[in-house]
Parts: C-alpha cells; sequence; structure tokens
C-alpha cells in the first residue's frame, strides 16, 4: 500500500492508494508538504 501524508499547519492527513502510479499522480495535486511512503 502506498501512503501520502499531507502536512498542514497544525495537523496532517493521509491517503492510501493501491498502486505507486496512482500515489504518484495524487502527490502532484498537493500543494502543501506532502510525503509519499511504502508499507506492506
Amino acid at each position: 500500500m502506498w501512503v501520502i501524508t499531507v502536512f498542514e499547519q497544525d495537523t496532517f492527513r493521509m491517503f492510501e492508494y493501491s498502486t505507486k502510479n496512482e500515489a504518484t499522480m495524487a502527490l502532484k495535486t498537493f500543494k502543501q508538504t506532502a510525503m509519499l511512503s511504502y508499507t506492506n
């Protein structure tokens, strides 16, 4: 599972994706600081 963590002022949000390609495309849409990671 691919996870995008989006950091905001005093909090964060996490989004899960099935494929790396799907996550990479979504990552491009965020304007805030974000991190892409993979977990089993």
